[in-house]
Parts: structure tokens; sequence; C-alpha cells
């Protein structure tokens, strides 16, 4: 083995042996190789809005996760670290992704920390074992994926993360289908965090989902996409029931090909105590390279009962029984090299019931976000 003329001369005077030094040249090796397809990403993800009118004494709709915190101010929303190390394409290939994120939008600590492994049965599983972003929803919990700087209503009741085991199999370039199961919850949506338990082993949630993509033989249809998916979480008793979760979400491009449409639905069934639905419409026009628009318009209805009411955090509800509707636009530009910068106005309305103690029914917000990312 060939060493450096500092090793040598250290070994010279006895300050190393060459031994040692030889097995942790080794040692050094084998890490560099384990690190040598390992990619560093992440962003910086800030904001400014303003809620136009005093809420003060009341609760701000669902269009950030820090509420009434965030609003008439600067934010700081998150700090997403991902180290990644995809499968290559040998059949028993292997790999791990390891998402860290801080700030108010964290949605799990770790947010994604898993294994992933292959299985050459068929064309192939992928499996990820650990924890991982739930397998529905139009939205992500990751900020610059999204079309829009708010989230809706539907992604506030569907589960964020899970730990478990997912299983991945692609049928043919058209068809994916997943399955899974993780560890049971209690929470509205079926999320518990990291290693949530509920008080029997049996208590888990079971998920299956199928993604549909148009080939490119179809035309000015070509990448569109159609997903459904069914979540069934565990309860834990009359303080906290179970939950199950349905989703089925599509997107649509147009023959004219800067326009595309979105459209989302969300049920989140609360066993015994009712239940939440959310129905979601998005557009997105490509103005230039770095220049679009994003609209979304929104329909929510929560009949859960007292008590176990997902959306009342965000919306003053007597008993539950609160339904309203949201318009969201944003203007989304790239002036700076990897840098996202987006301008968002947005109206909710409630049909029934009231944001503060003043009688207000109508929320309105003015956002600016800036997202760096690496």
């Amino acid at each position: 083995m060939k060493f450096n003329k500092w090793t040598v001369a250290l070994a010279a005077i006895g300050v190393v042996n060459l031994t040692s030094a030889a097995r942790a040249d080794e040692k050094i090796s084998q890490v560099q190789t384990a690190l040598s397809n390992t990619t560093l990403s992440g962003y910086v993800d800030v904001s400014a809005q303003w809620n136009l009118g005093s809420q003060k004494g009341g609760t701000t709709p669902a269009y950030s996760f820090g509420g009434i915190g965030k609003a008439d101010g600067f934010n700081f929303n998150a700090l997403d670290l991902t180290l990644d190390k995809p499968e290559d394409e040998s059949p028993w290939a292997s790999g791990y992704h390891v998402e860290l994120q801080v700030g108010p939008d964290t949605v799990a600590t770790p947010r994604q920390a898993y294994v992933r492994l292959r299985t050459p049965v068929g064309n192939g599983i992928d499996w990820q074992v650990g924890v991982w972003d739930t397998i529905i929803g139009y939205e992500s919990n990751s900020s610059p994926l999204n079309p829009n700087y708010s989230h809706s209503y539907g992604y506030t009741i569907e589960p964020t993360t899970h730990t478990g085991v997912l299983a991945t199999y692609k049928v043919s370039d058209m068809i994916t289908v997943q399955a899974g199961v993780a560890d049971g919850s209690n929470g509205a949506g079926g999320t518990a965090g990291v290693n949530g338990r509920l008080p029997y082993e049996s208590q888990k949630a079971y998920m299956g989902s199928v993604a549909l993509t148009a080939p490119d033989s179809w035309g000015w249809v070509k990448g569109a996409t159609m997903s459904a998916g069914v979540i069934d979480a565990p309860g834990g008793g009359a303080v906290s029931p179970g939950t199950t979760s349905f989703y089925a979400g599509a997107t649509l491009p147009t023959p004219v090909a800067a326009l595309k449409f979105g459209g989302s639905f969300d049920y989140l069934d609360i066993h015994e105590n009712g239940h939440v639905l959310d129905l979601a419409a998005y557009s997105t026009f490509q103005v230039s390279e770095k220049f679009s628009l994003n609209g979304r318009a929104e329909y929510f209805k929560d009949d859960a009962a007292a008590g176990f009411d997902p959306l009342a955090p965000y919306v003053a509800s007597a008993g539950g029984h609160v339904g309203g509707e949201e318009f969201t636009l944003d203007a989304q530009y790239s002036l700076w090299a990897n840098v996202l910068s987006r301008v968002e106005i947005r109206w909710d309305r409630v049909d029934a019931h009231v944001f503060d103690a003043n009688g207000k029914r109508n929320a309105f917000l003015l956002a600016a976000q800036v997202i760096y990312q690496f």
C-alpha cells in the first residue's frame, strides 16, 4: 500500500504505526465509497404576510402552519437539509434518504429518514423502511414543490408522515401501486409523528394507492396523472377515535402547452364522530420560462363532532359543522439563480360561522415568499 510522505515521516519518528495507518486508510476509503453517490440538497424558506384587518383574539384560516403566529409580520418558515443516495439499476439495489427540517413548518423530526431496498420480484419491488411522507395528497410537505405559498384545507386533514414500511411496484409505465403499514395513530388524519404508538401492538395504520400516468403516445395529454389512495388509522378509544382518509387527485395538460389544470378530493372519516370533505381545483399558466401564475379554488365542509374537529385551529366552529370557500392566486418568478419567489393573495369565506369574535366571515391574505434551493 502506498502512503503519502507525511504519513511516512510520522512513522519514521514513531508517531504513527504503518499498520494502523493502513487500516485507517482502508476505513476512510470505505466511507468515501459509501458516500460517493450521495447528494446534499435543501432549501431555506422565508416569508412575509399581511392579514388584512385585525384578527387578534380570533384564529386565522389554514394558510400557514403558524396560524395567528405568522400574521402581520416577517417569518422564517423552514430550513430543510437532505442527504440522498438513490438506488442504482441492480436487482438488489439499496440506498437511503435523510431529510432534516427545522422551523415552524416542520411536520416531523426527522422529516424523513428511510432505507431504500429493492427486491427482484417481477419488475422489482422498491421498499422504504423508516419515516416517509404520506402517500396521498395533491400538495407536498416541501414548499418549493407546491404551486402556492399557502396550503389548502385538504392538506390540513391529511396525514403528513408515517413510520413503517412502504412498498412501491411499477406494473408498467402507466401504472404504479403502493402499499404500506405504519405505526398506529390517534391523531386527526392518522399521523402521530415519529415512532407513534397505541396501547395494543396490533393497532397499525394500513394504506394503499394507485397512480396512472398517460404515455407519450397520447399526444397533448401525455404526462397527465391520476391517483387515488386510502389510509386507515386506528384510534385510542373514545377520547381519540380512529380515522380513514380517502383521496383522489389528477393533473391534466391542455392543448395550450403553457396551461395545466389539477384537482383533488379529500374525505376524512372520523370514526363515529363525523367527517370532513374538501374539493380543490388548481391551475397553472406558464407565462414565460421564469414567470408563472398559479391559482386554486376550494370548497370545504366539516361535519365533525365537537372535540374532534381537525379544522378547529383554523376556523371558529360551534360544535363542528362549518363550511366555506377559499380562492388563491400566486405570481411566481425566478429572478435570481436558485431562488423561487412568490407573491400571493388569498380570500377565505365561511358560510355560517365566523373567524373571530367580531363576526368576521371573510379573511384576506397578502403574502410574499422567498425560497433559496441548493
